[in-house]
């Protein structure tokens, strides 16, 4: 392994003009936030699509965006739905109307479409515009599927606000914190069209400044928001946010060992033995400058079976049984990932969700999937079981290792490497008998993970990519749409996770960690189990 002094020689010269672009953004022509304490840097690793919140689909619009716009709610970072330009709401007829109180001290950032005051309060008429603005077809927003449960929504004054559900849904106030339900005002949106994803005005902590496209993007603090810690003082404390666009990961890591941006996010192969060690824990060299902060992220990683297929190894529970008891998760996270992440032995729900229970899984039992490939065997007269799991380079490394388990226990497993595209291709139209595949929630609730199994969303049109199907399981997930009780509902979610595991169409291999590494400077910077960015009370001081 190259020590730290050779791997910074190594690759220094071809990151000569990155320091110039840091450079640049600290003393250039901002020379009002050279202050390195009120400018948070931050790199990202592919080019933002859109600073319009209706197209914000992934981790980098997201945690651009979520500097700029606010919704009617937030979440905290333990999950929980918090008020924002909503002070309260109500929810009545049977959990189908939502009646939302909206505080009347929220402006919009300045533009001088806004006329004399160049702002303006956002109100009720600005959610139906904005909501309205996201069901439209003609914008074609990929976040239009958040409303579909939505029968109607209207402003009943300036400031109250009420949407009407077709169904009890327990998880909507959670889809409603996800950046596409953000408001925007209508005159700005209509004056810029489609150039709206580069002049976004909202009503967030921070403002926008300047975007060159793969090069920087610069925010600036928005003096007229209207949240306040919890003394009072005024949110947020910094200054601006710098983005730059390094898409080599080894680069930014370098960029953050030398105390160039103050933060990242992650754990890539490049770096992941320069900076940890076998068990998680930050090397010697970095304790004295850096800080890791790391908790469950929602995501499950795991192989999955398409149970339509004619393939004899994948309809036999035994050798399914078998697959999630062959292999030791434990060491596949130790060697394989640093220690970063939990080994799957739950269900599908990952922890961090209400409705986990680590008990429902598999544990590593060699002699147990012996016996069970070794029954199969005799059962079927298949001498020689034999599997193809599907997956891409990325992921490459987990699939071999637990091809070499499996081998152990009597059961062949080919790995067949694809592209990304491919696969997701594949998995949609039934095409590959066991792949590798992820979850990551679109909104923090386990009915997002357990509609994966429901019959009526069989991919391609919806997302149960294995073709599962279980009517005693269809039987609690509906019924689970109509319980208030939020304990009843997480011991609903828990029976559908083990009826799920008890079938096995699928293998959890790890529940996912976020891991965020800053500089000691940063403060405030927490952790939530859906990797959002939260700038707004981060301060950076002198340490």
């Amino acid at each position: 392994m190259l020590g730290a002094l050779k791997y910074f020689r190594l690759v220094r010269n071809k990151l000569c003009c990155v320091s110039f672009v840091f450079l640049f953004i600290a003393c250039g022509s901002d020379r009002d936030i050279n202050k390195d304490h009120l400018v948070f840097r931050y790199n990202e690793h592919k080019n933002i699509g859109s600073l319009d919140p209706a197209f914000s689909k992934d981790n980098a619009d997201n945690w651009a965006n979520h500097q700029l716009f606010n919704g009617l709610v937030q979440m905290d970072d333990k999950l929980n739905v918090k008020p924002c330009i909503a002070k309260n709401w109500t929810i009545t007829d049977s959990a189908t109307t939502y009646t939302f109180n909206l505080r009347n001290n929220v402006f919009f950032h300045k533009h001088k479409l806004f006329g004399t005051d160049s702002t303006r309060t956002a109100n009720a008429s600005d959610f139906v515009y904005s909501f309205n603005r996201l069901k439209d077809k003609a914008l074609a927003s990929p976040g239009s599927w958040v409303l579909n449960k939505v029968d109607h929504f209207s402003a009943i004054n300036d400031s109250t606000f009420q949407i009407k559900l077709t169904q009890p849904f327990p998880a909507f106030l959670g889809l409603l914190t996800m950046k596409y339900c953000s408001v925007v005002p209508k005159e700005i949106v209509e004056h810029y069209g489609n150039d709206f994803r580069s002049h976004p005005i909202g009503t967030g902590p921070f403002k926008f400044k300047r975007w060159e496209e793969n090069i920087k993007l610069v925010f600036r603090r928005n003096n007229n928001y209207f949240e306040v810690d919890k003394d009072g003082n005024s949110l947020p404390y910094l200054e601006a946010i710098a983005i730059t666009f390094l898409p080599d990961k080894q680069s930014e890591f370098l960029q953050f060992a030398q105390g160039n941006i103050d933060f990242v996010s992650g754990l890539d192969a490049s770096y992941k033995d320069e900076i940890l060690t076998s068990d998680g824990k930050l090397k010697s060299l970095y304790i004295k400058d850096v800080d890791m902060i790391r908790g469950p992220y929602l995501n499950t990683e795991y192989l999955a079976f398409y149970m339509e297929t004619k393939v004899s190894e994948i309809q036999a529970l035994k050798l399914r049984k078998a697959i999630n008891l062959g292999f030791d998760r434990n060491k596949m996270i130790t060697y394989l990932r640093n220690g970063i992440g939990v080994p799957a032995n739950g269900g599908f729900i990952p922890k961090g969700l209400p409705g986990f229970d680590n008990s429902i899984g598999y544990t590593y039992q060699p002699e147990l999937a012996k016996q069970l490939v070794s029954e199969f065997k005799s059962e079927t007269g298949i001498e020689n079981p034999e599997i193809t799991l599907t997956t891409t380079s990325n992921y490459l490394s987990f699939c071999e290792f637990i091809q070499r388990e499996l081998q152990k226990t009597g059961l062949n497993v080919n790995v067949d490497v694809i592209p990304a595209s491919s696969l997701k291709d594949g998995k949609a139209n039934g095409q590959l008998d066991f792949f590798r595949a992820s979850w990551v929630a679109d909104y923090p609730d386990a009915e997002n993970y357990l509609s994966l199994y429901y019959s009526k969303n069989f991919a391609p049109k919806g997302p149960n990519y294995t073709h599962y199907n279980n009517n005693e399981f269809d039987s609690i997930y509906e019924a689970a749409f109509l319980e208030t009780d939020s304990d009843k509902r997480t011991q609903l979610y828990t029976k559908m996770d083990s009826i799920i595991m008890a079938s096995a169409p699928i293998v959890p291999m790890f529940y996912d960690e976020v891991v965020r590494f800053t500089r000691k400077s940063v403060k405030g910077l927490g952790i939530n189990a859906t990797n959002l960015l939260e700038l707004k009370a981060v301060r950076k001081t002198n340490y």
